[in-house]
């Protein structure tokens, strides 16, 4: 017995339970077909919840739904896309049509095999992933060369959407920069903060030091890529030169620069003894934490005339770029942001779990292999990444960042 997709126009899961053994062979033989019924029972049933039973008199919900007829949509089932009708709903409250949510769910199913695929980017290595492989060969007749071959595919698909997404779409009020050694070399990332208070990776690159060229030619490549500067950006950065030079060749006077407290802290403190390692961190750290930026700079300016007397190069060290540490104290948005944007933290988060992602490669071939990696788990990453805190306020930072930008200008 022969079945197509048009002999099972309008029928249902319980219509298929309830046919011959013929019929029911022929379903098992094709498979797909028994995989679209269930689909389609799976969203009836979201449908008979909001809008009751075909002609029932008794709505749910108020009545607020009424069926309206059906759509055609897609499912993935294997290696193919199937064709299935997906039933509408009339929302009166909102005045449109609506899918149900299930088929969003449906729509988006992983194969077995990009199954294994999300293993194997959720930090298995390339020589360890024949064990995920085993567990479903048998079923599904996957093969360690098949595997790896989909996985080259897929993940050299996903740097090519990484690299190429379109940044336009987001009105973008940060970027943290900052680099991670990843077996010898050196990754630069840069990570977006929208007014939405979403934290978006948005590029990197592979490079042997923190050289202000290359940096600027991965920000030239965002700006290309449609990130809108005009209204400034706050750049939380490390003490790096070269990408602080980077950002201000890139961004000129739009780039308002929040550097890492926690570097700088931490670099005084290396030129002390033990003793005077715990002093100064705690007087640095309250300095820090000052509510206004008169009061921290009057600390800060203690603590360097007392360092002089008691090491000239911690005094230094303290002393070079201070004012960029207290960005966040002038501009008035210590309080709502100091606790995200006065340090690296945020992208030093990023970097340890890209870290945790890549710690199972025994050996890297290629930069190839290198950057399809880096690019998978970031886009894995970022989908499990929490907005920054104090987010819906993100409207005063970026006004205060106008006003600076404009301030500066008028000094000029």
């Amino acid at each position: 017995m022969k079945l197509d997709r048009n002999d099972l126009k309008g029928k249902t899961l319980s219509w298929a339970l309830e046919q011959g053994i013929d019929t029911k062979i022929a379903l098992l033989q094709h498979y797909q077909h028994l995989g679209c019924l269930l689909a389609e029972e799976i969203m009836a049933e979201e449908v008979r919840l909001l809008a009751g039973a075909p002609y029932s008199r008794n709505k749910p919900h108020g009545g607020r739904y009424s069926r309206w007829g059906s759509n055609p949509g897609s499912i993935r089932l294997e290696h193919e896309k199937v064709p299935i009708e997906v039933q509408r709903l009339y929302d009166h409250e909102i005045g449109g049509t609506i899918e149900p949510k299930t088929y969003r769910k449906l729509h988006q199913m992983e194969t077995p095999e990009n199954t294994v695929i999300d293993g194997i980017i959720k930090g298995l290595s390339m020589s360890d992933y024949q064990a995920v492989v085993g567990r479903l060969v048998e079923s599904f007749g996957l093969s360690r060369s098949s595997v790896s071959l989909r996985f080259i595919e897929e993940s050299t698909e996903k740097l090519k959407v990484f690299e190429e997404r379109p940044l336009d779409n987001h009105r973008f009020v940060s970027l943290f920069i900052d680099g991670k050694y990843l077996a010898r070399e050196q990754i630069v990332i840069v990570l977006g903060v929208t007014l939405e208070g979403e934290k978006i990776p948005l590029g990197f690159l592979q490079t042997h030091s923190e050289n202000s060229g290359p940096i600027k030619d991965l920000l030239n490549k965002l700006v290309d890529r449609g990130l809108n500067f005009g209204k400034g950006l706050l750049c939380v950065i490390d003490g790096s030169k070269g990408i602080y030079k980077a950002v201000r060749e890139t961004f000129g006077a739009r780039a308002v620069i929040q550097r890492c407290q926690w570097h700088k802290r931490e670099n005084v403190l290396n030129y002390l003894n033990e003793k005077d390692r715990k002093i100064y961190k705690r007087r640095i750290n309250k300095a820090y934490q000052s509510d206004t930026y008169e009061e921290a700079r009057m600390q800060m300016d203690r603590i360097i005339h007392d360092l002089e007397r008691l090491n000239l190069s911690a005094a230094r060290s303290l002393a070079e770029g201070l004012e960029e540490t207290l960005t966040l104290h002038r501009l008035g948005l210590k309080e709502l942001f100091g606790k995200s944007f006065s340090t690296t933290n945020i992208i030093e988060n990023l970097n340890s779990q890209l870290g945790r992602y890549l710690r199972n490669v025994k050996r890297w071939q290629s930069s190839d292999q290198r950057y399809r990696w880096v690019a998978c788990a970031l886009l894995e990453i970022e989908l499990r990444m929490r907005k920054v805190s104090n987010y819906r306020h993100l409207n005063v930072m970026a006004m205060k960042i106008q006003a600076e930008i404009e301030k500066q200008k008028k000094q000029k």
